[in-house]
């Protein structure tokens, strides 16, 4: 049962928000240089979040009595209460004509992205089509400027972002292949993206301006919701960081309104967070928001070279994990590993015991183990080992790299160090196994 604590929604005064997306209109705003647009992108530039958090409740968006957003360093704001708030209480309220979704950017543009739309599709992206008509609506709401009625909000925005879409080659190659992979996916669909839209109709100084067109996608990527497949941002709803422990939810109703409720009780001076992702793996977090939970319990395994082997048993990454504290080995790494050593030694092994994993026969799974378990083990260790020598290599590396030029560093040498913290905890346990 949901608590309402906050008022019934008042009419929202968001004037254009409905309008008929005018193309004519879009290329007289977007004929300007980039330098006369008034969302400031330097790296210097000041976030304005509480500008946009008066803007946001000028136009309906409420929230509860104690709700407000906080900052420690003056870059991540993030939703927190002052006041007890119990589960199932109503936060936050954002009415649907200040959120942004790609089904309404999509009858905006009209049939304008058709082309570009077909590209993305052409590449294997169909389902990044939602995100890219955000990444469109946003670049033409920058390209407004100040009249855009989303100025205030954009304006909030951070403007540096540490995702994989913001990483370099050189920074590739200081992760491990996992996280090196999954981040250099994240800049191949910027890419793609980046191509697709000069199908378009925007302007050159849009589309011949990286640092905007990386902006926009960091900005589509990080501050939308997936729901049902379709994507939601909603302005001051995006302001709640992710925890693997979490106290609050967001959804959306069949009107696209965005309501947020608190899913436990939570106490004064608790922050408000909610789930972006898989928390027992951070390594996607890490290419797609660009930030690394340590609070997470464990990680993918990181044995990239047996990806073959766990696709053909039925497992993800998030199946195959090492955990950080305490070392643990899920019981589906130890699948993969023998699958993989009898591919190697003896395909006839390998298919009987590929037919007693899909049959689902635990007892006779459990004699495979018990019978190659020393061949399953070694296998481990080497990778184990092998990896730890890599982290030490990958590490250095990256400390040697001007922070200047290379300002995700920090990030990577935290992430690497996380990694390596498991994976000593791990061979303590396969050595004494």
């Amino acid at each position: 049962n949901h608590t309402y604590a906050i008022p019934p929604p008042r009419p929202a005064t968001f004037h254009c928000m409905n309008m008929k997306f005018n193309l004519s209109l879009v290329a007289v705003c977007l004929a300007k240089s980039a330098a006369a647009f008034s969302v400031n992108l330097s790296s210097s530039a000041q976030r304005d979040v509480y500008t946009m958090a008066d803007w946001a409740a000028n136009f309906g968006v409420q929230q509860a009595e104690g709700l407000q957003l906080t900052s420690y360093d003056g870059q991540d704001y993030f939703a927190a209460t002052q006041q007890d708030i119990p589960a199932g209480t109503c936060v936050m309220y954002v009415p649907s004509d200040v959120v942004l979704s790609s089904s309404q950017a999509a009858q905006e543009f009209g049939g304008a992205l058709n082309d570009a739309e077909n590209q993305l599709s052409k590449a294997g992206l169909q389902e990044k089509i939602p995100l890219f008509r955000l990444f469109m609506k946003i670049l033409v709401e920058y390209g407004n400027g100040e009249a855009s009625p989303w100025y205030t909000w954009l304006n909030s925005l951070p403007r540096i972002y540490n995702t994989g879409a913001s990483m370099t080659y050189a920074c590739f190659d200081c992760l491990p292949p996992y996280a090196a992979w999954l981040a250099l996916s994240e800049r191949q669909n910027f890419v793609n993206f980046q191509k697709a839209a000069k199908r378009a109709p925007l302007s050159d100084e849009i589309l011949s301006n990286v640092t905007i067109l990386k902006w926009a996608y960091n900005v589509a990527l990080t501050r939308s919701i997936d729901w049902y497949g379709e994507r939601y941002i909603a302005p001051m709803g995006d302001m709640f960081n992710h925890g693997t422990e979490t106290e609050a939810e967001i959804s959306f109703d069949e009107d696209g309104n965005c309501l947020v409720y608190a899913t436990t009780d939570v106490y004064a001076g608790s922050p408000l967070r909610v789930s972006y992702g898989d928390p027992t793996n951070p390594s996607p977090l890490f290419a797609s928001y660009g930030f690394l939970d340590e609070s997470s319990p464990a990680t993918f395994c990181k044995v990239m070279h047996m990806k073959d082997e766990m696709e053909e048993l039925g497992y993800t990454f998030s199946d195959l994990l090492f955990y950080k504290d305490t070392g643990d080995i899920t019981p589906q790494v130890f699948d993969v590993a023998l699958y993989y050593v009898l591919k190697k030694s003896d395909p006839s092994l390998a298919d009987g015991f590929y037919r007693t994993m899909m049959s689902g026969d635990e007892a006779a799974k459990s004699q495979y183990h018990e019978q190659y378990w020393q061949y399953t083990k070694e296998e481990l260790q080497k990778h184990v080992d092998g990896t730890l020598l890599d982290l030490d290599k990958w590490s250095e590396k990256a400390k040697g790299y001007d922070l200047n030029t290379h300002p995700r560093v920090p990030l990577i040498l935290e992430h690497n160090d996380f990694v390596k913290e498991t994976f000593l905890n791990v061979k303590n346990n396969l050595d004494y196994m």
